[in-house]
């Protein structure tokens, strides 16, 4: 097993939730601490208050990973003698690094929403509210027909060519490509200052914007020519809708307040609040993790008949109301379930690449309500 430390760690980590899927105002990544340094073992947490720092410290933790960042507006000092000055000079003091993904990781598949959508037992699972897809490319190479092949193969590998279900999908026509070697060159095929024609293939595959440098790296390095001729497009198709919150069916449809029983018990939540008729029967849910009220009209878009989600104020309500949207709300504090969906997920990730870490749930229990 290798040891690492906490760039390695969190690089996998981005390659699930990466940075971009984050809203523009939301101020993710690393908040304390450094990450260069070794990291054994990564406590996973809702929040971070200075009840989880102590429990990091006591654990062995070198790396926190949070939901919710604990520095939401910038600071303009760090006095220790305050509550968050004094949590910020204990994670320094006990080299305590601390990391968040917020929006992002409600973005990401298989992250909050997604996990909260589980946990209801919903099925046709899509996106509520869009917010990011990425442009489509095509990279047209052209290449020597005896090595073309194997060129077809590395673009496969570095995941060109992958549409939907189907993997090194490409396309190939055959031409004559012409070239002068100049001198100074170190020609694959030819003669320096000689006019050469080769039989080539104009190798075409499609993929994603991100994987635009990892594919090109790929060619780069597995291309006889010298100097490789090749052009980008970009395209008018998108790659596949990323966004917040998800909406899908129950098995069988439920009265709302059959169905509010049924939050409150697979969330773990002590009381939930109910908006509309407690009879009305619903079987679309749409559920969005942390604060939902400006999506009530994203979920009523997507046609749900009910809406779960925390912190509906007050006139959202009235206005779901009168659109015939039925709501759960459940608290924002449901979002817990990232807890044991992050150090799974980032268990099963380190295992794969040989990484010597532990992951860490925490049990502070971080609601600040109470109920009576």
């Amino acid at each position: 097993m290798k040891r690492v430390n906490g760039h390695e760690i969190l690089t996998l980590f981005e390659q699930w939730s990466p940075k971009r899927f984050a809203e523009n105002w939301d101020p993710i990544g690393l908040h304390i601490g450094q990450l260069n340094r070794p990291v054994e073992k990564v406590l996973i947490t809702l929040d971070v208050n200075e009840a989880v720092v102590d429990e990091a410290i006591e654990k062995g933790a070198n790396l926190i990973i949070a939901h919710h960042p604990p520095i939401f507006s910038p600071l303009k000092h760090i006095w220790t003698d305050t509550p968050q000055g004094r949590l910020i000079e204990k994670c320094i003091k006990h080299d305590i690094s601390v990391y968040a993904a917020h929006t992002n990781l409600d973005v990401a598949p298989g992250g909050v929403n997604d996990l909260l959508a589980s946990r209801l037992g919903l099925a046709d699972i899509e996106v509520m509210e869009p917010t990011i897809s990425d442009p489509l490319y095509k990279l047209a190479v052209f290449c020597p027909v005896e090595q073309a092949d194997e060129l077809r193969r590395v673009l496969a590998r570095s995941g060109a060519g992958a549409i939907g279900d189907y993997a090194g999908c490409s396309f190939t026509s055959t031409g004559t490509g012409r070239f002068t070697p100049s001198a100074g060159a170190d020609p694959f095929i030819g003669e320096v200052g000689k006019l050469e024609e080769v039989t080539e293939e104009r190798i075409e595959v499609v993929l994603p914007g991100p994987l635009r440098s990892k594919v090109l790296k790929a060619m780069l390095a597995a291309h006889p020519y010298e100097e490789p001729a090749y052009d980008f497009f970009i395209l008018d198709q998108r790659t596949e809708e990323f966004g917040l919150g998800r909406v899908g069916k129950l098995p069988e449809a439920m009265e709302l307040k059959e169905f509010a029983q049924f939050v409150k018990k697979v969330l773990d939540v002590p009381a939930v609040r109910i908006v509309g008729d407690a009879s009305k029967s619903v079987r679309k849910v749409a559920v969005l993790g942390g604060s939902g009220s400006k999506y009530i009209r994203a979920a009523k878009r997507k046609g749900a008949d009910v809406f779960v989600t925390g912190d509906m104020d007050f006139h959202s309500a009235q206005d779901a109301e009168l659109m015939d949207l039925a709501i759960v709300d459940p608290g924002h504090h449901v979002e817990k379930v990232m807890i044991e969906g992050v150090a799974r997920y980032m268990e099963q990730a380190c295992l794969k690449k040989g990484y010597d870490v532990s992951f860490i749930e925490s049990q502070i229990d971080t609601e600040p309500f109470r109920f009576v």
